[in-house]
Parts: C-alpha cells; structure tokens; sequence
C-alpha cells in the first residue's frame, strides 16, 4: 500500500487519536500537532509524529511541510453561552485554511458537526442542502458555521477541501459525551426531556474515521457530506445503551421539555446580562444539541464517496463494556 502522509490537528483530542490509529494501522505516515508536552506525548506513543504548536497563535505552515493530506479535526466544544468557542473555532480554521495552502496541502478534510444547523427546532433527516438558519442555537453553532464556510472558501484548483458534518460521536477512548453523561448520573444532574423518546442520529468515531479516509480519497472538492451510524435509534435507547456499558442506568425522571426551552433562555439571557457572572443549569445550545429530534440523511455520501457504517451499534457497546475493537474495522482497530 501507497504510504501516505497525512497531518492532522487536533491530534490528541478524541477524534485526532482515533484518526491516528487508523491511518497509522493502514501504513501511512501521520504527523499531529501538540499544543502541549504532554499532547506531544499521546501523539507520538500512537506511532504518529508530534510537532507542537498552536493553530491560535503560530505560523503552522513550516510545520506542514512533507504532508500532502490535512485532517482539520481541532475545535473547541464548549457550548456553553460565552463567545470563546465561536472566536476560537473561527480563528483556528482561518489559520489552518491559509497555513495549508501556503504548504501546499492538496487535499483537505474538514471535521464540522450537525450543529450548524441547529436553532433549537427539530431536524428530521436533513440533507447538506439543508439551510443554514439565520439565528443559531448559541456561539458554538455559529462558530462552526463560519468555520465551514472558511474552509470551503480555502477549496481551490491546487487545495481540494471536503467538508463531514458527523452526528453526537460516541465509541472506544470516548473523552468527550460519555464522561459527561456519567458524571451528570452520578451527581444527580441526569433527567429525559420529555421522556427521551425523539430520534437522534448517531456516529461511532470509528466510522467517522472511515468516512475521513473515504473522503479523502474520493470526496467532490468542495462539497458537504452528514455523516452517522445510519437508521437512527431515540435518544433514551441511545444513551441508555452507552451508559450500560459503564454498569450505569439513568434515572426515570424527565424535565418537559418547553419548561426546559424556557430555563435555557432565560439562563443565556442572565449571562449575558451579568456579564458571564450568571448562568442557568444549561445553555440554548446544549438544550438544542440533545432536546429535539435531529436525523441525518446520509444519501450523498453513499452516493459520492462510497460510504457505509463500518462499526454497528452492538458491535460498538461490546467495544466500550471491554475496550476490544469488534466489527469489520482493520484499518482503525
């Protein structure tokens, strides 16, 4: 097989550790970037090569040099009602975008997220021609909307750029959803909106890392492609399934959900108010991202890039209950 090397940032993050793995395990060379010494370490233990640097505050486009590929994997994931996740976000794709034009970087993934289109209504299997709303659920939202578009304006004749937008990731390493969800069970946080029982799509990171393969490979320049585990499960069995796995079961009790919409509102509202001093129990972004139906039509990349869950449902709870990869997935295993 044809060694590649493929650069990827956020490399010690959730998603950046899992690209690592599979690239690495299908024979190509991978080079990550560490804000940190101990960043740096994660990176080069999974057998990739750390370079550290920061993509809010360095010139990153020597430290590309050599790559042909780019994995645009860092973000920040605060969705909480402060600023700093869209400022940070926006910024970090700018300097990537240019950085890798500057290096020459031929092809280009872009990591985006369902949360674009998100404005606290329900989503019900949306496609990429989806409208973007003119008010986001909050400044996560909107940053990665801004993000998406300075990316696709990098595309060009010499830098093709290929846009995933995944569903609520999950699967093996998980150091994002699922400690949180643990943790809220634990303290007593935990209850169903409105019993749980609307739909959400869903993707195992190590079909997202397929899918990055696939659209490296095959994706349209320039285009957007929603990526998940395909037929969509309610969000009730979904997290009660992920809990299980951790020996956990969440409780009975459920929130309706306009009391819910109300309290994230007026919670946003007293932050913005106090100055960030105030807040309520959760943000409008976070009731959008896990209070209402969102479903992903993954038609086109099937279509175009060849895409099909690698990882199933089952497969991906026995994974996580005893850390071994299950389903047909060598090259990310």
């Amino acid at each position: 097989m044809t060694e590649r090397h493929i650069f990827v940032t956020g490399a010690s993050g959730y998603v950046g550790r899992n690209l690592i793995r599979h690239f690495t395990n299908a024979g190509h060379r991978v080079t990550g970037l560490a804000r940190s010494d101990r960043s740096a370490a994660i990176v080069t233990e999974l057998g990739a090569t750390a370079v550290r640097g920061d993509m809010l505050r360095d010139s990153l486009s020597p430290l590309l040099v050599g790559a042909t590929e780019l994995v645009h994997a860092a973000a920040n994931l605060d969705h909480g009602p402060g600023r700093v996740a869209y400022e940070d976000n926006v910024r970090g794709t700018e300097t990537v975008i240019a950085a890798a034009s500057i290096a020459g970087i031929q092809r280009l993934v872009h990591i985006s997220s369902d949360s674009v289109l998100q404005d606290g209504h329900p989503l019900r299997d949306v496609h990429e021609s989806h409208p973007v709303p003119v008010r986001h659920a909050g400044a996560y939202s909107t940053g990665k909307a801004e993000a998406e578009k300075v990316a696709l304006k990098g595309n060009s004749d010499a830098m093709d750029v290929i846009v995933l937008r995944p569903r609520m990731l999950w699967g093996r390493d998980d150091t994002t959803a699922l400690p949180t969800l643990v943790d809220m069970v634990r303290s007593g946080q935990f209850a169903w909106i409105s019993g749980g029982d609307y739909l959400s799509s869903t993707t195992h990171v190590g079909n997202l890392c397929h899918a990055v393969d696939l659209a490296l490979t095959n994706g349209r320049a320039g285009e957007i492609y929603h990526i998940c585990d395909g037929p969509a499960r309610s969000f009730r069995d979904t997290v009660t399934g992920l809990l299980a796995t951790q020996g956990i079961s969440p409780p009975d009790k459920s929130v309706p959900r306009p009391v819910l919409r109300l309290l994230a509102r007026v919670g946003d509202r007293l932050y913005r108010l106090s100055g960030g001093r105030l807040h309520g129990p959760l943000s409008f972004q976070e009731y959008a991202t896990s209070a209402v139906e969102i479903t992903l039509d993954i038609s086109k990349a099937k279509q175009e890039i060849g895409y099909l869950p690698i990882v199933g449902w089952e497969e991906g709870l026995d994974e996580l209950r005893d850390g071994t990869p299950r389903g047909n997935v060598p090259a990310w295993a």
